[in-house]
């Protein structure tokens, strides 16, 4: 038992708020290569700390790349509530938010990918030990593409600051 859930029940859980996490990630990713904040930005980041949080509940032995991973994501989050919610977006804040969060999306995608080369059979027969070329492609792939997004959002993402009175 998991905070009262059985592991599967709680595994679903963690599912579910990693896609929200995605999902809403990926919303707030396009609303910034647009220029603009995304109303979606709080469940983003609320549903990705989740995500990476409750990862930490699972039963495990031992540090292993996956809680490696997970602090450091935590640690990227805080980054960017803090860039966001304490410092506004002001002067430097406004690119270190968006490189802390397209950062905090991309983790979540990486391990989306690790969990489908897990799961799904073809992949897992592509990729059984997840060092073949089909999931090193993959991921650097995810990568590069992650790396496009941050730049591009950084460059496009301009805070508009309310007028002085």
């Amino acid at each position: 038992m998991i905070l009262g859930m059985s592991l599967a029940t709680f595994t679903l859980a963690h599912v579910i708020i990693s896609l929200i996490g995605i999902a809403s990630g990926l919303i707030v990713m396009i609303g910034l290569l647009r220029g603009k904040e995304s109303a979606w930005t709080g469940i983003f980041l609320a549903t990705t700390v989740l995500t990476s949080a409750t990862g930490f509940l699972f039963p495990f032995h031992g540090l292993k790349p996956p809680h490696i991973l997970g602090i450091i994501s935590l640690v990227v989050l805080a980054i960017a509530i803090a860039a966001r919610y304490a410092f506004h977006l002001r002067g430097a804040w406004r690119w270190i938010y968006v490189v802390t969060a397209a950062a905090a999306l991309y983790f979540n995608c990486f391990v989306g990918v690790v969990q489908a080369f897990e799961k799904d059979p073809a992949l897992k027969e592509l990729a059984p030990k997840q060092t073949e070329p089909p999931f090193v492609i993959a991921q650097l792939a995810l990568l590069v593409l992650f790396i496009t997004l941050g730049v591009f959002a950084t460059t496009r993402f301009r805070v508009v600051m309310p007028r002085a009175s």
